[in-house]
């Protein structure tokens, strides 16, 4: 008789089974409750399972900076927001510091001698490096630090630039975070500091359960960020300054979705993770505002049978619903949405009140044009190249490498050309995900929201400012390896580089091979962009942005 094998028993993962700071102690979390405003939270308003002491046991840390040290810099993407417990922060007003300052560079264009020399120059060995980089303006890691960017001459900087003091009891970043929009000014330490890192979970629960905390950061994103974008919505234009005032008091803001969700997205795809995006509105229902999205990408769909139909998807600055409140506005009785939106990934949404848009809108415009009416007419044949990019969260590139196999004949010259520009190793693989005859390559897409940027400890990866291009400044990548784990379509590569002679160059503390981050740059240093596209003699290769409706009609 067969013996019957008995399932081995695993403790379901748990949200805090890795702290944000791993080395938090109880009487950092006491000290932190007699910190004032830490204090006046009202930890009797937290359930038990989600108590405060937890929270700040799991999902904070407190990080110290010397003087000089840049805490967090203008245009990188962060998940944390911070406390001042003890020290004096300073805020680079416009303009900011320059590129190289943050860590980043902005690489020149070669000449086009240059750029043809390169055509018989290749490397005989490649990712040759001179040294491993310039470590300068690196603050090395130590036992309650990480590796950092500083500032060597912070009397020069505080008299060239206009800055602010921020003082203990000051919290900022706290927008950027819960908000996945990059950050808006360049952070660093005047005096020796210690603050409090609080990770987007702990302060979205923060928020939730305590009225000061959800008042006061409420109330500076309407300051800030929610006016200027209500201000810049076609819909509202023309409004007087009252009624925007009035507009920006009653919108509602709302996330869906994971903050990281290129953590799930890697271990369900396709139809699996599509049957898990939290329903924003549903089809059948009324609604009860308008809804503009801010940042990252929702899906529009149709009950089709035992399953749903993609009909579109919306990305910053699209709105949904209008046309049912619209109609329900004319017929003085409800009209229920034709359609579902659901959160694909991450997504910050704001919602309207349908009285504001009676009020101020509703009066002043003709019959809003029916979109979606000639998605839903379209042959169902056509839906499925959109459903795979959606599934696929290939719209969340801007500058996708496309190929067309059927004109593709695998000469492999756009490799090639790539291993030229880039001192003999290609930056991208002639490998992917295909539908039909179409193959998205495992290259660089330039995302519109690049989760690779979160949590770089140096800012190495970062947009250029032409263009919006993700780049790696080779000087200040200390291969960490954080960027490439981030990437959810693995178009990231950790290197060793070598010296002229071929030889890898070895970190002296620890003997290991030295790593550095690659991937495409659309050869930014090119006079005629992308050698890839350039080079392919069928015209097979192609840089598409996925976000371009014209792009669907390809297949």
């Amino acid at each position: 008789m067969a013996s019957i094998e008995m399932p081995t028993p695993v403790a379901r993962p748990q949200r805090w089974d890795q702290p944000f700071g791993p080395e938090m102690t109880k009487a950092d979390v006491d000290r932190l409750l007699a910190q004032p405003e830490i204090a006046a939270i009202r930890a009797d308003r937290f359930p038990a399972r989600l108590p405060l002491r937890d929270i700040l046991r799991n999902d904070a840390r407190i990080v110290r900076f010397h003087p000089g040290d840049l805490i967090v810099r203008e245009g990188d993407y962060g998940n944390s927001a911070f406390l001042i417990l003890h020290g004096r922060v300073r805020v680079v007003l416009a303009p900011g510091l320059p590129r190289e300052m943050l860590g980043r560079h902005e690489t020149p264009r070669q000449s086009f001698w240059r750029s043809l020399a390169q055509l018989w120059q290749n490397r005989r060995v490649p990712e040759v490096r001179l040294s491993a980089g310039d470590t300068g303006a690196f603050r090395p890691a130590t036992a309650d630090t990480d590796t950092r960017i500083f500032l060597q001459d912070v009397p020069a900087i505080l008299d060239r630039h206009k800055t602010v003091a921020l003082e203990s009891g000051a919290l900022f970043g706290e927008l950027a975070a819960l908000g996945r929009v990059p950050r808006t000014a360049t952070m660093f330490a005047e005096t020796e500091a210690e603050l409090l890192e609080i990770r987007w979970q702990g302060l979205r629960e923060i928020r939730r359960f305590d009225e000061g905390w959800r008042r006061m950061i409420d109330e500076r994103y309407r300051a800030n960020a929610l006016e200027a974008h209500l201000r810049a919505t076609p819909l509202f234009a023309g409004l007087d300054e009252a009624a925007i005032k009035e507009l920006t008091r009653l919108t509602l803001f709302e996330t869906y979705g994971a903050f990281d969700w290129h953590v799930s997205y890697q271990q369900l795809q396709g139809a699996e993770a599509a049957a898990r995006e939290p329903v924003i509105a549903a089809e059948g229902e009324h609604p009860d505002g308008l809804l503009l999205v801010r940042a990252g990408f929702a899906r529009v769909s149709v009950k089709l049978g035992h399953g749903r139909r993609t009909l579109t998807y919306l990305g910053a600055g699209d709105q949904f619903g209008l046309e049912e409140l619209y109609d329900t506005w004319r017929a003085g009785r409800p009209c229920s949405l034709a359609t579902t939106l659901s959160a694909v990934g991450y997504v910050d949404v704001l919602r309207v009140p349908t009285a504001a848009l009676e009020q101020w809108v509703f009066g002043k415009i003709s019959t809003p044009p029916r979109r979606l009416a000639a998605a839903a007419a379209r042959p169902l044949a056509q839906d499925a190249l959109l459903e795979w990019l959606v599934d696929e969260r290939f719209i969340n590139g801007t500058q996708a490498m496309l190929i067309d196999l059927n004109r593709c004949t695998r000469c492999d010259d756009c490799v090639r050309a790539c291993a030229s520009t880039h001192d003999g190793n290609p930056r991208f693989i002639r490998h992917g995900k295909s539908f039909d005859h179409w193959m998205v390559t495992n290259a660089c897409m330039h995302c519109a929201d690049p989760v690779c940027m979160i949590g770089c400890p140096t800012g190495a990866i970062h947009r250029s400012e032409h263009g919006g291009t993700v780049l790696i400044n080779d000087k200040t990548c200390i291969g960490c390896s954080t960027c490439a784990n981030s990437c959810p379509y693995h178009n990231i590569v950790m290197v060793g580089i070598r010296d002229p002679r071929g030889q890898p160059l070895i970190d002296p503390r620890d003997q290991k091979p030295i790593q550095k981050a690659t991937k495409c740059d659309l050869c930014s240093s090119q006079l005629g962009g992308p050698a890839c596209v350039r080079a392919c003699p069928h015209d097979a290769l192609r840089r598409v942005d996925f976000r371009d409706p014209e792009v669907f009609g390809v297949a």
